[in-house]
């Protein structure tokens, strides 16, 4: 016996935005399990920024399924590991079903929270966030703090982060209804919307007493203008660069500032979540205290099917999204 499942494939690779043309939705059969093997019925698929370097740089072979963030059910097994009806979580692709050995899979208890939050807060973009500004950016109370893409899943993670922490929390975003989502909701001091003045004067303007961190999710232009606001011994956790992604070789726009690091003695330090992997336990006991408390705020951006998910991608880089996005299964 087999299932048939609908599939994700780049076949061809982009330069510059990708286009839906550079995908396509195809059928393959899956077999049942056979000893030590489990079935997946994958429910939600996780649409990252990180995942567009891959698809012009050759990580991401073509004519083969997608890699990205998955979570399912076990439909069939025959793996002591795994039951039927087990929640999980894998990385192994843009896929409808999932054949594994199991050696790719992470058991999902949700205690009581909606499943979705393990793809972002609870997650690996909380998880990138929590680290990021707390570990490599060594956030302390009351600091003056910029983050870049501050509607994004990452982002508004930190930002509230850092407003938790007493800071003063300036974030930018790509349109007016973000900037009010970070300013009304998430209670962000200042959001800026990038797209409109000059990006340099307008962080000028919002930071009259510097920056001591600037949370990094853009670089290019907005790096450049973070740098003159730094203040002395300031630190820059770079995170992502999602404004070079759709460049060849994700190259970045110029930074023409960086001799404010001498000056004013700046740290800045690339980061990946790996790097926190011994701290998971703290992570999650911060952020369920924060949800159960009501002080993190969340949005999801749902596509619907799997055919949509290569528009769910092309959408990142063109603001289709507040907080996480994630491409709903049928």
């Amino acid at each position: 016996m087999s299932t048939v499942s609908q599939e994700v494939h780049l076949v061809a690779r982009p330069d510059g935005l990708p286009t839906s043309e550079q995908f396509q939705l195809v059928e393959s059969d899956v077999s049942d399990p056979a000893a030590g093997e489990v079935l997946i019925q994958n429910r939600w698929m996780s649409v990252d920024p990180a995942m567009r370097p891959r698809l012009s740089n050759g990580q991401q072979p073509i004519n083969q399924v997608i890699s990205g963030g998955a979570l399912g059910t076990v439909v069939a097994s025959r793996n002591d590991r795994f039951k039927e009806g087990d929640i999980v979580q894998h990385g192994s692709g843009w896929r409808e079903y999932h054949l594994s050995d199991g050696s790719d899979l992470d058991h999902l208890d949700a205690a009581g929270y909606p499943e979705t939050l393990y793809m972002h807060v609870l997650g690996t973009t909380g998880f990138t966030a929590w680290g990021g500004i707390l570990i490599t950016g060594k956030l302390q109370d009351g600091e003056n703090v910029f983050v870049s893409a501050a509607a994004g899943a990452v982002g508004s993670v930190a930002a509230q982060i850092a407003k938790l922490k007493g800071c003063y929390t300036i974030g930018s975003a790509g349109s007016e209804s973000k900037c009010d989502w970070l300013r009304d909701t998430l209670g962000l001091d200042v959001a800026i919307n990038y797209r409109e003045g000059v990006l340099r004067k307008n962080l000028k303007a919002a930071a009259p007493n510097g920056l001591d961190v600037y949370f990094d999710n853009v670089g290019g232009e907005h790096l450049d203008a973070a740098l003159p606001r730094m203040n002395v011994f300031g630190r820059i956790p770079i995170c992502g660069m999602i404004s070079a992604y759709n460049n060849f070789g994700a190259i970045s726009t110029g930074v023409t500032t960086l001799a404010n690091m001498v000056y004013q003695r700046i740290t800045m330090q690339g980061f990946v979540v790996w790097d926190f992997n011994d701290r998971k336990d703290e992570f999650l006991d911060d952020m369920r205290g924060w949800l159960n408390s009501g002080k993190m705020h969340y949005e999801e951006t749902v596509f619907e099917g799997i055919e949509s998910a290569s528009e769910a991608l092309i959408g990142l880089f063109t603001g289709q999204n507040t907080g996480k996005m994630l491409v709903k299964l049928a």
